[in-house]
């Protein structure tokens, strides 16, 4: 291993250690200078002291001392003893008590018998249909009422039409007095063709009852209703010579 690998000189190990020798020396001149620019003696100051004159003595005259003030001692009045009461004991605070909570318990609903509840909707059912029917029954009374009060007026209306048409042709006699009543029962035909005339009550006149009888017959036709409902095959007709 010596023999392969020899030792040779490092060419920078000269100038390294010129190097390292300037700069030992510059730094001793350094030093050197420093210490002899420190060592010089200061320069000498001179400083004149010049007192000031002392002041002059002024003489103060002493002042007459004040005339003693004689202090009257002020009576002591003893203050009556006040017995302070004592302040009543405050009430010792009551501890606040929560109640306890009461649990919430749900309305009990009462079991309805489903029986019982047909029963009472059907008992409403047949009052609610009565009232109804009830109502009609009134109504169609009513309405009866208001027909056949109608139909009187109309028939009577017809029947005064029938007996001036039969007045018209009465031919009174001379003797008769007073306002005696004679009633027939005449039959027609639906056209007011006059068929018979029969004497149902007598005026006690016999001249006025044969009167009033050729007067109907002679009246033939006679008038017809103006509703054809109110046709009568029979006609009642009361006859007195002053109406």
């Amino acid at each position: 291993m010596a023999a392969v690998f020899e030792e040779r000189a490092d060419p920078g190990l000269a100038s390294s250690a010129l190097l390292a020798a300037a700069v030992h020396a510059l730094l001793f001149l350094v030093l050197l200078f420093g210490v002899n620019w420190q060592n010089r003696p200061p320069e000498a100051v001179i400083v004149e002291i010049v007192e000031e004159p002392a002041p002059a003595v002024v003489q103060i005259e002493p002042k007459p001392a004040p005339a003693p003030v004689v202090v009257k001692p002020e009576p002591v009045i003893a203050k009556p003893e006040i017995a302070e009461k004592a302040p009543p004991p405050k009430p010792k605070p009551v501890p606040k008590v929560e109640p306890n909570p009461v649990p919430k318990h749900e309305a009990v609903r009462p079991k309805v018998d489903e029986a019982q509840k047909r029963m009472r909707e059907e008992l409403a059912r047949e009052q609610s249909s009565f009232a109804i029917e009830r109502e009609r029954a009134q109504l169609k009374d009513q309405l009866a009422r208001d027909a056949s009060a109608a139909n009187s007026q109309a028939l009577a209306t017809w029947i005064d039409k029938v007996r001036a048409k039969i007045r018209g042709h009465i031919v009174l006699p001379p003797d008769l007095k007073g306002n005696p009543e004679a009633i027939f029962d005449v039959v027609q035909l639906p056209t007011g063709e006059v068929l018979s005339v029969r004497l149902r009550k007598s005026s006690g006149h016999p001249g006025y009852d044969v009167a009033v009888e050729r007067a109907i017959l002679k009246s033939s036709p006679l008038p017809r209703p103006d509703r054809a409902e109110l046709f009568q095959r029979g006609l009642e007709l009361k006859f007195r010579p002053l109406d």
